[in-house]
């Protein structure tokens, strides 16, 4: 049985306590705010970005420029993202800013420690922000849902399957509208 964490607030959290989402490789979920198609339309089975869509693509495209995280696949749909995200094992923790190294919040022995802010969260977050800053920046309507989903890769084969889930997910949408007219 998987336990999921309690935030300080008593706000239970989506994120599996077993896992400090530090290093691994995730497959993740961002939509937007009620399921907005802010990043486009799928028209004849293809993708066709918006200008906003064109900047999360960049973003996502230039993950390991920009971060210490590897994007190597990745979808922008018309309402969400879906993206691999690998984290790398060997961080040097002296070089990590203060909130990363900060201690996860079973471990601490008092209120005044930091709070652990993991890497996914940490990019998770950095690319939503880039985006709804990129969004305010060119008059462009936009908002996020809240959260994001996030799925550890366990390995080789759940890795493979996920791959062909993003690389599906385009013609899926196509037909999945096509059946309902």
């Amino acid at each position: 049985m998987i336990k999921f964490g309690v935030m300080d607030n008593n706000l239970k959290t989506l994120r599996a306590r077993f896992l400090n989402y530090d290093a691994g490789n995730y497959f993740i979920t961002i939509c937007t705010a009620n399921r907005c198609h802010y990043f486009g339309e799928i028209i004849e089975g293809k993708m066709m970005l918006t200008e906003l869509g064109h900047y999360v693509d960049s973003q996502l495209r230039e993950a390991s420029r920009k971060s210490n995280v590897e994007v190597p696949l990745w979808v922008v749909m018309p309402d969400h993202i879906h993206a691999i995200v690998g984290l790398p094992k060997d961080v040097d923790a002296t070089t990590m800013p203060a909130a990363q190294r900060a201690v996860a919040p079973p471990l601490r022995t008092c209120e005044a420690e930091t709070r652990h802010i993991p890497s996914l969260s940490r990019y998770v977050n950095s690319l939503k922000g880039a985006v709804t800053k990129y969004a305010r920046k060119n008059g462009i309507t936009f908002a996020w849902q809240s959260s994001y989903y996030d799925h550890w890769i366990r390995s080789r084969r759940d890795g493979n399957a996920i791959a062909e889930y993003i690389l599906g997910n385009v013609a899926r949408w196509s037909a999945s509208k096509s059946d309902k007219e």
